[in-house]
């Protein structure tokens, strides 16, 4: 009997400005397939880390505490200052350097290959693509490709948030080869075209008056990738997002083992009034969040004052349609043969979506909804989902 193939190690470097979304995706999405990833804090004291649109994360390690490990990819997120914060750390230059030397995969996105790969010298003759606004910053001998993705021998390279998914897919590719990514992909529904749309039925204008009140309650094994992606596009958006922990205390471990911290106890806010509720999925962390008293009082005040709650992929079924949230809309979880193919649905002051493959789609259609079509089409352009 042949022996199991040894786990494949994986280092993501994180540091104060990261984009949230292109650091969560890559980890989510190579710990589905596998690999031993390792969050490393760059350039900060300590494993919390301060990323972009008030994103706290808790790394694994620190960097510097990964210089003798062996890596089968080093992936770096962008992000303004994040990327120049982690080209500017030189205990993982180092890494980088003797990982790449040795013919390792490694690999960047948005600003991180000009600010970070370029600078360090490891893009010379390389095809890599960047961010549309950093992309002259990279050096003439750096060959420039507008796509996406790039993938040139053992470097991969990404353009920006909106396409972390497929540069993380191509990453699993590089480790595991096509299978993987269609094992992974296809029962997230990804969908590799960038632009959101969603369907409508029985529409109403939502009433918000001024800056929108947000709350997204998490609890332990919710799916990390759907709240950080919501979270970054609300508060893109300049919504006061509120991330209720309905733990014990601040920390949540998603389902895919991120650590992020919420900014208040679910108990803090719950005499609070909001204009909109999101909860994300993971079925693990729907269900606690379903049992939480607090939580369901809210939703079902929302819900009898006519404003706007929802929820993505698990919590539909887990959290909404048991309190009898779904009564006046015809959900993600009904039988509808016009909803049959959506991946958003927005159903008067209610919307659902489908998967975390659906989760940019549906954080921005929560934007439009609530701000505008100008206010969404700012937030899909500043993620080049366009």
């Amino acid at each position: 009997m042949a022996s199991p193939a040894p786990v494949k190690k994986v280092l993501v470097p994180i540091t104060v400005g990261t984009e949230p979304v292109e650091a969560s995706i890559p980890i989510d999405i190579l710990r589905r397939a596998g690999a031993d990833v390792t969050v490393a804090a760059a350039g900060v004291d300590g494993l919390l880390v301060a990323a972009m649109y008030g994103v706290n994360i808790v790394a694994d390690a620190n960097v510097a505490d990964c210089a003798d490990v062996s890596y089968d990819l080093i992936a770096l997120p962008g992000g303004v200052p994040g990327a120049d914060n982690l080209g500017g750390c030189a205990a993982l230059e180092s890494i980088v350097r003797k990982h790449a030397l040795r013919g390792g995969l490694y690999a960047a996105i948005c600003a991180a290959p000009p600010l970070a790969l370029a600078r360090w010298g490891l893009l010379h003759g390389v095809k890599a693509t960047a961010h549309p606004a950093f992309v002259e910053r990279f050096p003439g001998e750096v060959i420039a490709v507008d796509a996406n993705v790039v993938v040139d021998g053992k470097v991969v390279t990404g353009s920006g948030p909106a396409t972390s998914m497929e540069f993380a897919l191509a990453l699993v590719q590089q480790l595991y080869g096509k299978d993987k990514v269609d094992q992974i992909a296809n029962p997230m529904l990804v969908r590799y075209e960038l632009g959101y749309t969603f369907k409508e039925l029985n529409p109403i204008q939502w009433q918000c008056s001024g800056t929108p009140k947000v709350l997204i309650p998490v609890a332990h094994v919710n799916e990390e990738m759907e709240v950080i992606t919501i979270i970054d596009a609300l508060r893109r958006a300049n919504a006061d997002v509120v991330v209720a922990s309905a733990e014990d205390g601040l920390e949540i471990v998603g389902l895919y083992s991120m650590r992020i911290v919420a900014d208040v106890l679910l108990d803090a806010v719950a005499d609070q009034q909001f204009d909109q509720i999101i909860v994300p999925g993971g079925t693990p962390g729907a269900k606690t969040l379903a049992g939480k008293e607090k939580l369901v009082a809210l939703l079902k005040e929302q819900a009898e004052a006519n404003k706007p709650y929802g929820a993505i992929s698990a919590a539909t079924a887990h959290v909404l349609e048991p309190h009898g949230l779904l009564k006046s809309m015809a959900g993600m979880v009904a039988d509808a043969s016009e909803c049959e193919n959506c991946r958003v649905l927005v159903d008067r002051n209610v919307i659902t979506s489908r998967s975390t493959g659906t989760a940019m789609e549906f954080a921005v259609a929560v934007v439009e909804k609530l701000l505008g079509g100008e206010a969404a089409r700012e937030v899909a352009e500043g993620l080049l989902f366009v």
